[in-house]
Parts: structure tokens; sequence; C-alpha cells
């Protein structure tokens, strides 16, 4: 009986070292399962990865030619930088804002100061269509002064010989750098409003000298 006994102790420790190794034979497999699926997943998350770095590539692109197209207007609508005597303008806009409150914070019928009169000489040469006609015999100095004719603020030059003559610095700077389109000066607007003007005086004068005539020749 003391033989048999040790037996039937042994018995259960044989069956859980077999239930041990079928336990360790299932969590490999489950681990070879698991490895295996592993890759799987992460090939099906690669395509999404590549998509998404592909989107944003093309998106980049996008975003490059947009950029490129808005300096493409800016250089349109006339950006710089650019020098005009002394002054250096970063855009077309800004020469205009410079040359706009120069003439209407200068006293008007008063030469302008030298470093002015380099910039405006400078301005008329690189941005009038016929400088040399302008600037004659030379030009002695610059002056603000009402225009006979339109009644608003100008810039004239006063020659060596005493003559004098108006210009458009928004022309001149048009010319240099173009302004934005609702900046420029309409093609003859100038001239209607002379026309106008010459003509409401002249109207008036001759409409006085028709009535004049008119009434003279009733009394005849």
């Amino acid at each position: 009986m003391a033989e048999t006994e040790p037996e039937a102790a042994a018995a259960p420790a044989a069956e859980a070292v077999v239930e041990a190794e079928k336990y360790d034979m299932d969590v490999e497999a489950k681990e070879e399962n698991g490895g295996s699926k592993r890759p799987r997943e992460e090939e099906t998350e690669d395509p999404t990865k590549k998509l998404k770095v592909d989107k944003s590539v093309e998106e980049e692109r996008l975003e490059n030619l947009e950029g490129s197209e808005k300096v493409d207007e800016e250089k349109k609508v006339g950006s710089g930088p650019v020098s005009v005597g002394p002054k250096n303008f970063g855009s077309s806009v800004e020469m205009f804002d410079y040359f706009y409150k120069l003439l209407h914070s200068w006293s008007t019928n008063l030469n302008l100061n030298k470093y002015e009169h380099i910039v405006l000489l400078d301005l008329l040469k690189k941005g009038h269509s016929e400088p040399d006609r302008k600037i004659g015999t030379g030009i002695r100095a610059f002056q603000i002064r009402f225009h006979p004719q339109f009644k608003s603020r100008c810039f004239f030059v006063i020659r060596e010989d005493g003559s004098s003559d108006d210009f458009s610095f928004r022309k001149c700077v048009d010319h240099i750098l173009p302004l934005p389109e609702n900046m420029q000066v309409k093609h003859g607007a100038n001239k209607d409003l002379a026309r106008g003007g010459k003509g409401g005086g002249g109207g008036g004068k001759g409409g006085g000298q028709g009535r004049g005539r008119g009434r003279g020749g009733k009394k005849y």
C-alpha cells in the first residue's frame, strides 16, 4: 500500500504538467495569430497614410500655385521697389500717396525745397510721356498752383525762361508703376473737364454777348 500511494500522487502531477504544456502551446498559438494579424492591420493602414501624405503634397502644390498667382497679380497693379530721386517706394499706391500728400500739404505759389525738387524732377523724367517738352529750357523750380481750368491743386514746372506748365503726378506714377484700375486716370477725362470748363465759361460769355447782340438787334 505504501508503494501505490506515491504512484497515485504522481498521476495528478503528470496531468498538471500536460495541462501546463497545452496552455503554453495555446498562448504561443495566440501570439502567433496575433502577430500575423498585426502586419495585416499595418498593411491596411499604410494606404491611408499614403493617401494623406499625397493629399497634403497636392494641397501644398495648390497653395504654392495660388501664392504665385497672387504675386503675379501684385506685379500687375504695380509692386516695387522703385526709386524716384532719393526716395524708394514699395508700390505704386505708396508712391501715389507720397505725392498726393505733398500736393495738399505744401503752400501754393511757393517754390518747393531742394529735396522735393529732385524727387519731382526724376518723377517727370521717368514718368512723363514727353519729359523734354515739359522741361524745355530747364526747370528753375516746382510750385503747387490752382489749375486755371479745373480749379484744383496741381504741380507746375517753372522754367528758366519764366514760362510755366502743369503736369499730372498721377499719370507719371501710373507710367512708372501701374496703379490699381480704380486709381487710374480715365482717358479723355481731363479733356472733357477742360471742354466743359471752356464751354461753360465760353457759353456764359457767348450767351451774354449773344443776348447783348440780340437785344441790340431788337433795338435796331
